[in-house]
């Protein structure tokens, strides 16, 4: 416990001091976020927000286990690479297709060094099935597809960071449960990470965190989850990430089936997002940004009830909780076809 309080304090505190430091920094380097027609900024705003997430999660976890643990340096290395792809993203407006490219190669790299899923919990029951080769592809999908999620879901001021944080804290209380205190402590130093970052970039933003923060964040609980929750030999332990990233899993689905539907490629950005559409029905950037952390909440804690049930009861909640938060998703438009221009705002 004295590790997790550590590793959590020194994040939250890097945090809070890296940020405006690199807010001066991106500024001096002319790295400013410009308003183009599906953003829902009117001004400039400084970028790079994602170093000094990434800044603190280093530290974070480097005061709890040191330079000398080999999850450190897995994340840390595949960390270091996923930033370096965002920051040349934010900079250079990466084609999607070298995005992936990229996000891929990351993904190998820790792969490579040892993150990997090997083992999923049995669908109908009790204990593990092992994957073999098969998990090398599982595990480069998984790490990619989490990092999109998070990425899609930056959107509003203090959005992703904020729902970052709502599932780093329920994936620390199943770690916890489930008596694996290295993986509670990475997942603390996470929502710390999240946190302190989260009062410079909550509405109005003094800078975002730019694809850098965005992607790191997506590809750390994807890392963090591989470690946790996916090595649990429960059905429903299996079920918990996925459900605590309901939130941005939906909001991406309902994005690749809108736009493909439309005739437009899955990638292109639009403004039909779940945040898009709270805007569109009157709420300001803040009530659309609280809405969606209550959702997120809902979403985290119905997957540690789920995970405290019998298998059954506890899949039963879960369908019951996705199945709602689909139908509310198609409900407020979320598969019709995007309004373009900046016409939202707070």
């Amino acid at each position: 416990m004295s590790q997790l309080i550590l590793g959590f304090s020194v994040a939250l505190g890097v945090a809070l001091l890296a940020t405006p430091l690199v807010k001066r920094v991106a500024v001096k380097l002319g790295a400013l976020d410009r308003p183009v027609g599906r953003s829902v900024h009117t001004t400039a705003i400084p970028h790079l927000g994602g170093i000094a997430i990434y800044l603190a999660f280093a530290a974070g976890s480097l005061a709890t286990f040191g330079p000398e643990s080999r999850d450190v340096r897995i994340i840390l290395a595949g960390g270091s690479l996923m930033v370096a792809l965002g920051v040349a993203d934010d900079f250079y407006r990466l084609r999607p297709g070298v995005k992936f490219l990229g996000q891929l190669v990351v993904a190998a790299v820790v792969v490579a060094m040892g993150a990997q899923i090997r083992f999923l919990s049995h669908p109908l029951g009790e204990g593990m099935i092992y994957l073999g080769w098969v998990g090398v592809p599982v595990t480069l999908l998984w790490i990619v597809t989490v990092t999109n999620v998070i990425n899609f879901i930056d959107g509003l001021d203090g959005l992703a960071a904020g729902v970052v944080s709502i599932v780093s804290l329920t994936l620390l209380y199943v770690a916890l449960r489930a008596e694996q205190p290295d993986t509670a402590v990475f997942t603390a130093v996470l929502a710390g990470s999240s946190l302190g970052f989260l009062p410079y970039n909550f509405n109005p933003a003094k800078i975002i965190m730019g694809d850098a923060g965005a992607q790191f964040l997506g590809f750390a609980l994807a890392v963090l989850a591989i470690g946790g929750p996916l090595k649990q030999a429960t059905t429903i332990a299996l079920a918990v990430p996925v459900v605590a990233l309901g939130l941005p899993i939906v909001d991406t689905l309902c994005a690749i089936v809108r736009r493909v539907s439309n005739g437009r490629p899955f990638h292109e950005a639009d403004r039909g997002h779940l945040h898009h559409r709270l805007l569109r029905l009157g709420l300001t950037q803040r009530q659309a940004v609280v809405a969606l952390y209550g959702v997120s909440a809902w979403l985290g804690l119905s997957a540690i009830a789920a995970n405290e049930m019998s298998r059954g009861h506890g899949l039963a909640l879960l369908f019951v909780v996705m199945g709602t938060l689909v139908y509310a998703a198609v409900r407020i438009g979320a598969l019709e076809e995007a309004a373009e221009g900046r016409e939202y705002g707070d």
